[in-house]
């Protein structure tokens, strides 16, 4: 397929904040420069002047009172959103999906490749998670319940009208596999690993001391209280980046050896990832560009041996895995790391860190558009 000659549109879920999935999009763009986004909502001020300069088409709930700050509240409505897109003029459509982008409608001669950062967790995977852990009432989880019924049966049904999926991580391929019995390419998620650099140096006197770090929000299923209660009990400085629905409470638990500093930019989260001893990462990701961007700076990472750090860390070499979700495996995990830290090679972090460069990413997707049959 000759890629320079398609219409393309990219349909994402919203356009609200700059995370990976929206880097997904940019690198998209490199390859498709003139394809047009659809979008549920789409907050300007908060998006890379990069997708501001395409065309960007939304959907009703754009034009609804509070649509998009609370855009969350609508969910019901997304599956009908979606499928209001008219994409009949484009050859080639790719959903950029953890839920409804797939659920856009393609006629029989449209190509449709949806790249998966995840089978809906809500809906799958993490669903009993979900249920139990947002101090829902009787009659919230009630409703929940059937309604989640619903939504799966949805989300497999969208599934059937893919082409064809990309997903994000191994891990991400074995949830479309198990949910979707379809099989994935994997191309890993793009990450700018030109803003990693390297120092021996910090030039921040709050760093001087020897500090660990967690990078990340502060909701249930990142797992911020499990690296709290384990730097509790092990008295080692560790400071979290990151703001979310649990701050109050982990401060409230944390010893005085743990600093929070809400949600760091990105010139200082970069001098953060250069002068920790290591990144604590004790949740499951889809893929997780955390680890990754640490690496790039040549910090080694001690991760749950589960996800996408399973595929990105390497044991010995670029950090610390332990195989159980909880405080006293991190804890046992970091005593490990201290005992051999002294092995860890920036350089080779580093390097291992650059196979999942945005070049990489999309040198792959080129590729694999340019191998599929018209």
């Amino acid at each position: 397929m000759n890629v320079s000659n398609l219409k393309v549109a990219i349909v994402h879920y919203w356009l609200v904040n700059m995370r990976g999935g929206e880097k997904v999009i940019e690198a998209l763009l490199d390859i498709f420069p003139q394809a047009e986004i659809f979008t549920l909502v789409y907050d300007k001020s908060k998006i890379s002047d990069k997708i501001n300069a395409q065309k960007i088409h939304t959907s009703f709930i754009q034009k609804i009172p509070f649509g998009v700050s609370k855009y969350q509240h609508f969910f019901p409505l997304f599956p009908f959103a979606v499928e209001q897109f008219d994409l009949s003029k484009f050859d080639l459509v790719i959903s950029s999906d953890s839920g409804f982008s797939k659920m856009a409608l393609t006629n029989s001669t449209q190509k449709h490749i949806t790249y998966c950062h995840t089978p809906m967790r809500y809906a799958w995977d993490k669903y009993f998670e979900y249920l139990n852990e947002n101090n829902l009432g009787f009659i919230k989880k009630t409703a929940m319940r059937i309604f989640m019924h619903y939504v799966r049966l949805t989300d497999l049904a969208s599934s059937f009208r893919v082409d064809g999926f990309i997903a994000n991580s191994k891990t991400v391929a074995g949830r479309i596999a198990k949910h979707y019995r379809r099989n994935a390419e994997v191309i890993y998620p793009p990450v700018d690993c030109a803003k990693y650099t390297v120092t021996d140096n910090s030039n921040d006197e709050i760093h001087q001391d020897p500090f660990y770090l967690f990078v990340g929000q502060l909701i249930p299923y990142k797992k911020p209280d499990i690296a709290v209660k384990a730097f509790n009990e092990l008295g080692i400085n560790l400071i979290v980046a990151g703001c979310g629905q649990m701050e109050k409470e982990l401060k409230k638990i944390a010893a005085p050896n743990i600093k929070f500093i809400g949600r760091a930019a990105d010139d200082r989260l970069l001098n953060l990832y250069q002068n920790c001893e290591a990144l604590i990462f004790p949740n499951e990701e889809d893929f997780g560009i955390v680890p990754v961007e640490c690496m790039a700076a040549g910090k080694p990472v001690i991760a749950l041996n589960c996800g996408g750090a399973s595929e990105t860390v390497i044991e010995g070499k670029t950090g610390v895995l332990f195989d159980n979700c909880d405080q006293h495996s991190l804890i046992n995990a970091v005593k490990k790391f201290i005992a051999v830290k002294k092995n860890f090679k920036a350089g080779e972090i580093r390097d291992h860190a650059l196979n999942f460069d945005t070049e990489i990413f999309k040198n792959k997707i080129k590729q694999y558009f340019e191998n599929l049959k018209p």
